[in-house]
C-alpha cells in the first residue's frame, strides 16, 4: 500500500522510524523542536542567574558582617588601651575569641600598626605579620576585600582602631573563609536544579501539545508543501484583473480564473485537460503547451488582441512543474498606440528630467541640465534666463509684475552655430507683448507657434530676430520658472528647420510641467548657494583669523569648507600662563549654519575653560556637561508632564527646533616649552600625528573618549615627553577618510605626506592638503601643524624656599639679582613686591614644600608653588584689617594673575610686561620687608 510519501515500509521499527521522520521533517515537528529549545534556554539562563545571584548575595552578606564585627570590636571600650598594655595578646584573645562567636565570623584578628597579629582564631598566627595591602586601613580608611592567599581564601574587613586623639594605633582584621560562603549557595543547589527540571518538563509538555495540535491541522505537510499549495493560491488571488492559466508539465490546464476563461473562450470545465482539447485555435494552443518564456508578445485570438507572458514555475523535487500564463486584452490600447507612443516618450522624458536636473546644488548647473534634457527630444534650442539675485543666492523680490533684466545662465542646440545670445549677456523684455514678458507677466507658458507672425517678439530686437528668423527659428514657447510663487527665471524653448512641426498646446502644457520641476530644483540649488555661502561666511568669522603670538610652537593652519556644505569643524592655539600653549581641534557633526553657530559656541568654551588653566582631561569634562546642558535647552528637555509631554510646548514647535550637539568630537593638548612635556586627552575625535626630530611619523595611541554629548565615562589624558624639534599635526577626519578611503588608509597616506623633512609648518600645510585633498570633499577639513621649541635654560630661575619668614628676604635678593643678570632693572621692582607677597603667603598658609621659577618669555612669568590645594581670592580689606591687601597689589602691579592647580598643590603665577613703562608707581617707595606682613 503506498500514501504520500511512497511506498508504507513493513516492520514496526521501519514504521516508527519512518513516521519519526516526517514529523521531524513537518511543520509541526519543527515549532516543537524550536519551542523545546527556547525552553531549555530560558531555564538555563534563569537557573545560572539564580546561582550567580545567590553567590553574589552570600559574599555580599558576608562582607556586611565581617564589618560589622569589625567595626565593633575596633570601637568597642578597652580596645586601644589594651594594644599598649604589657601582653595585648593575653588581654585581647579572650575578648576577640567571645566575639567572633557571637558575630559568626570565621576569624578576628588583632594586629599592630605593621600588621603583626596579636590575636586570631588560629593560634600559630600569633606573631605573625598579616599579609595583604593593610595601606587604606592603617591611613585611617575601613575596607572589605576578597582575600586570596595565605593563611586562606577569605572575605575580610579591616577596620583602623584609633585612640582618644584619632591616631591609628591598630588594625582589627574580619572574615569568612570563601569555603563557607559557597556552602550557602551549594546548600540551595538540590531545590534550584529540581525547580529547573520541573519547568523543564512543564514547558516541553506545553510545546508538545501546541505541537500535536499544529500537526493535526497542517495534516502533517511539510514547509516546502504548505509552500507549493500557497504559490497557487496567490497566483489565483493576485491575478483578479488578467487572466491566469497554470499548466503543468504533462501540458495539461490546472487552473484558470474567470478572466482567462472570457478571454480564451475555455469550455465548463477545463482542469486537468490538455491543451490541445480546450477548442483553442492552433497556434493559441501551441503557445501555452510550449512552455518558452514570453513577454508581452501580442497574440491573435479570435478579435481579440492578447499581450501574453509565460513564466516555467519553480522547480519542486527537482522537476518542472510547468508554467504560468497571464493575458491582458489590448484591442483598445492598439487603436491609441501611435499617441500612446508620444505619451509614452514624453513621459520618459519628464523621468529623464527628474533624475538628470538637479544633480548638483549649483545654480547655474541645474539652469544648464534643464537646457541639456530637453535638446533634442522636444526642442532644438534651449536657452534659461535667470535673476541676478538668484545667480548669488539671494531671495528674489516678491513682487509681482513684469521683470525686464536677466542675464542668460545657460543655452544648448541641436548645432553650436546658435543664433541667439551666448551665455553671460544681459537680456531685456522690453516689449509687454513678446512671449517672455507676457509669460512673465501672466504667470504660465505662453505658446508662440509662428514666429514670423509675433510681432511683439520681433519689435524687441529687429536686427537679432530677423538674424533668427533667416537661421530657421520658426516656433516659441516662454515658460516662467516659478517656485514658491516667486520667479526665479525664463525658459524659451525653441525648433527650428531640424523640426518642422510648430509646437502646440500639448507641448505647452509638457514645457509648463517640465519648467515647473526644474524650477523647483533651480531653488533648491540658490537656497543652498545662500546657506553655504552663509554658513562659510560664519564659519570663517568663528575660527581664528590670526593666530596668537607665542614661543612655545611655530605653528600653521588650514581649514577648508565640504563642497555640499560647510560644517563644523575648528582649531584653535591658546596661549598658557608659564609661556604654555594649548592646541585644540574639533569636530561638530552636521553641515550648515547650525553646526558653525555650535562650532563657535565650542570654541568660546573652550576659550574660557582655558582661562581656568585645567588639565586637557577636566576640561573636556567640563565641556561635556556644558553640551548636555545646550542639548536639554535647545530640546527643551525637562520633568515631564502627566501625559509624557513638557508643558506648554507642542510636538510641532519641538520638531522644529534644532538638532542637539550630542556627537562633536574635540582633541585638546597642552604643551610646556620648559619641561617639554605634552598632555592631551581625546573625546572621540582621532588621536595627533608625532614627527620625531628625526623624521619619523607616528600615531601615539590615546585613550578613547566618547564624543561630547554623550556623557557616562570620564576622560583620560596621555603625557608625552617630546624632545625639541617635534612636530604635532592635528587634523579632523574629513582630511583622511571619505566614502572612496577608510580611515587606515587615510592615516597610511597622511604619514608618508608628513615624512618629508625640512618643511616650515606653512610649507608642510600645503604638501598634505595637495597630497590628501579629494576631488569634491564631502566634509570640512581643519589642518593645525606646530613645531615644539624649548625655552633655553638661561631664561629659567628657579629656588627652594625654606618654611621660614626669613627666607622671604633672600630669595627676593636673588631674584632682584637674576634680573639685573638679564637687563630687567626697570622691573625690578615691581617683581621683588610681587615674590615678596606671593612667598609670604605661600609659607603662611600653603605647606610645604614651596618653590619659586622665574621664566622669561614674552613677558616675565613669576611661579610661586606650594603642597596647598587652597586658592586665594582677591578681596577689598577694611580700614580696620591688618591684612588682607597682598593680593590686592599683586593684582594691581601685575598685567596677569591666577592660579593653576598641579597634582600635588598649586602654583600661583603673575606676568609683568618686560617694560615698565605703564606700571603704576607708588607715591611713596614702599618697605618691602613690611609688606611681607599682609595677607590675603
Amino acid at each position: 500500500m503506498t500514501g504520500r510519501f511512497g511506498r508504507q515500509p513493513t516492520g514496526w521499527g521501519s514504521r516508527l522510524s519512518a513516521r519519526l521522520s516526517r514529523w521531524a521533517h513537518s511543520v509541526a515537528g519543527q515549532v516543537f523542536a524550536l519551542q523545546a529549545m527556547i525552553v531549555l534556554l530560558l531555564i538555563a539562563a534563569g537557573a545560572s542567574a539564580l546561582v550567580f545571584q545567590a553567590r553574589y548575595d552570600s559574599e555580599r552578606d558576608a562582607r556586611h558582617r565581617s564589618l560589622a564585627a569589625a567595626e565593633a570590636f575596633a570601637h568597642a571600650p578597652g580596645i586601644a588601651a589594651a594594644l599598649f598594655s604589657a601582653d595585648p595578646t593575653a588581654v585581647l584573645r579572650p575578648l576577640a575569641e567571645a566575639a567572633r562567636q557571637g558575630s559568626g565570623v570565621d576569624f578576628i584578628a588583632v594586629m599592630n600598626t605593621q600588621g603583626v597579629r596579636y590575636t586570631d582564631s588560629r593560634p600559630e598566627l600569633i606573631g605573625r605579620r598579616a599579609t595583604g595591602d593593610l595601606s587604606r586601613a592603617l591611613a585611617g580608611h575601613a575596607f572589605t576585600e576578597t582575600f586570596r592567599g595565605e593563611p586562606s581564601d577569605a572575605v575580610r574587613a579591616v577596620v583602623p582602631i584609633r585612640n582618644a586623639d584619632g591616631v591609628v594605633v591598630g588594625l582589627v582584621g574580619t572574615g569568612i573563609e570563601v569555603e563557607n560562603v559557597s556552602q550557602v549557595v551549594e546548600g540551595q543547589l538540590p531545590l534550584l536544579l529540581g525547580a529547573a527540571a520541573g519547568a523543564l518538563l512543564l514547558g516541553t509538555g506545553g510545546a508538545a501539545l501546541v505541537s500535536g495540535r499544529l500537526r493535526r491541522q497542517t495534516r502533517g505537510l511539510g514547509a516546502a508543501e504548505m509552500s507549493r499549495i500557497n504559490e497557487h493560491h496567490e497566483a489565483v488571488l493576485h491575478a483578479v484583473r488578467e487572466g491566469v492559466v497554470i499548466i503543468d508539465a504533462d501540458q495539461r490546464l490546472v487552473l484558470a480564473n474567470d478572466e482567462a476563461r472570457r478571454l480564451l473562450g475555455l469550455p465548463p470545465d477545463p482542469e486537468n485537460r490538455h491543451v490541445t482539447d480546450l477548442g483553442l485555435d492552433p497556434r493559441t494552443a501551441e503557445l501555452l503547451a510550449s512552455g518558452e518564456v514570453v513577454t508581452d508578445q501580442v497574440h491573435l485570438a479570435g478579435d481579440r488582441l492578447l499581450a501574453v507572458n509565460v513564466r516555467p514555475t519553480a522547480q519542486y523535487k527537482g522537476m518542472s512543474t510547468g508554467s504560468v500564463v497571464t493575458l491582458r486584452d489590448s484591442t483598445e490600447l492598439a487603436a491609441l498606440s501611435g499617441r500612446a507612443e508620444v505619451a509614452r516618450g514624453r513621459l520618459q522624458l519628464l523621468y529623464d528630467a527628474g533624475v538628470r536636473i538637479g544633480t548638483t546644488l549649483d545654480v547655474v548647473r541645474t539652469a544648464e541640465e534643464l537646457s541639456e534634457v530637453a535638446v533634442p527630444r522636444f526642442a532644438d534650442f534651449v536657452t534659461v534666463e535667470l535673476l541676478e539675485p538668484v545667480l548669488h543666492g539671494d531671495e528674489p523680490s516678491l513682487v509681482t509684475g513684469i521683470y525686464t533684466e536677466m542675464r542668460r545662465a545657460a543655452i544648448t542646440g541641436v548645432r553650436a552655430d546658435s543664433p541667439l545670445q551666448p551665455v553671460g549677456d544681459i537680456i531685456r523684455f522690453v516689449v509687454p507683448t513678446a512671449p517672455m514678458a507676457a509669460a512673465l507677466d501672466a504667470g504660465r507658458a505662453v505658446l508662440a507657434a509662428d514666429l514670423n507672425a509675433a510681432m511683439g517678439w520681433r519689435a524687441q530686437d529687429s536686427q537679432g530676430t530677423r538674424v533668427a528668423l533667416d537661421y530657421g527659428l520658426h516656433s516659441l514657447i516662454s515658460v516662467p520658472l516659478r517656485a514658491r510663487g516667486v520667479v526665479l527665471g525664463m525658459a524659451n524653448f525653441w525648433r527650428a528647420a531640424d523640426t518642422p512641426e510648430p509646437f502646440d498646446e500639448e507641448d505647452r502644457s509638457f514645457a509648463a510641467e517640465l519648467g515647473t520641476r526644474a524650477a523647483v530644483s533651480i531653488d533648491n540649488a540658490r537656497r543652498f548657494t545662500r546657506e553655504h555661502a552663509v554658513a562659510v561666511t560664519l564659519q570663517r568669522s568663528l575660527l581664528p583669523r590670526v593666530l596668537p603670538a607665542q614661543n612655545a610652537v611655530d605653528v600653521a593652519s588650514r581649514y577648508l569648507p565640504a563642497k555640499a556644505g560647510v560644517g563644523g569643524d575648528w582649531f584653535d592655539v591658546i596661549p598658557l600662563p608659564g609661556g604654555r600653549v594649548a592646541l585644540a581641534v574639533g569636530d561638530v557633526v552636521g553641515h550648515g549654519v547650525h553646526a558653525a553657530a555650535t562650532m563657535g559656541r565650542l570654541r568660546t568654551a573652550v576659550h574660557n575653560f582655558s582661562t581656568l588653566d585645567l588639565p586637557p582631561d577636566e576640561l573636556l569634562g567640563h565641556l561635556d556637561e556644558l553640551i548636555n546642558r545646550i542639548d536639554q535647552n535647545a530640546t527643551g528637555s525637562g520633568l515631564p508632564d502627566g501625559d509624557g509631554t513638557d508643558g506648554g510646548e507642542d510636538a510641532s514647535d519641538r520638531a522644529a527646533e534644532p538638532a542637539g550637539v550630542t556627537g562633536a568630537t574635540c582633541l585638546y593638548a597642552v604643551y610646556d616649552p620648559v619641561s617639554g612635556r605634552c598632555r592631551m586627552a581625546s573625546a572621540g575625535h582621532p588621536g595627533p600625528a608625532l614627527i620625531r626630530p628625526g623624521g619619523d611619523v607616528e600615531f601615539p595611541e590615546l585613550p578613547a573618549g566618547l564624543p561630547l554629548g554623550v556623557g557616562g565615562m570620564p576622560f583620560e589624558a596621555a603625557e608625552f615627553t617630546l624632545p625639541e624639534g617635534s612636530r604635532l599635526v592635528l587634523f579632523t577626519d574629513g582630511l583622511v577618510e571619505d566614502r572612496d578611503r577608510d580611515f587606515d588608509s587615510g592615516l597610511r597616506m597622511l604619514g608618508e605626506a608628513l615624512s618629508r623633512p625640512g618643511r616650515s609648518p606653512d610649507q608642510a600645510c600645503s604638501d598634505v592638503l595637495a597630497a590628501m585633498l579629494f576631488p569634491v570633499p564631502s566634509d570640512d577639513i581643519a589642518l593645525l601643524i606646530a613645531d615644539t621649541r624649548r625655552l633655553e635654560a638661561d631664561r629659567i630661575a628657579e629656588w627652594e624656599v625654606p618654611g621660614e619668614p626669613s627666607a622671604v628676604s633672600r630669595v627676593r635678593n636673588a631674584g632682584a639679582a637674576q634680573l639685573a643678570a638679564w637687563g630687567l632693572d626697570e622691573i625690578s621692582f615691581t617683581t621683588e613686591l610681587i615674590l615678596s607677597e606671593l612667598i609670604t603667603n605661600a609659607i603662611r598658609y600653603g605647606s610645604a614644600p614651596v618653590r619659586v621659577r622665574l621664566l622669561r618669555d614674552r613677558a616675565l612669568v613669576c611661579e610661586v608653588s606650594d603642597g596647598s590645594s587652597t586658592s586665594p581670592h582677591l578681596r577689598y580689606a577694611a580700614t580696620t584689617d591688618e591684612g588682607g591687601r597682598g593680593l590686592f597689589l599683586v593684582a594691581q602691579y601685575a598685567a596677569r594673575w591666577g592660579t593653576r592647580y598641579t597634582d600635588r598643590g598649586k602654583v600661583i603665577w603673575a606676568e609683568l610686561p618686560l617694560t615698565g613703562g605703564s606700571e603704576p608707581q607708588p607715591e611713596v617707595p614702599l618697605d618691602l620687608d613690611a609688606l611681607e606682613d599682609l595677607a590675603w
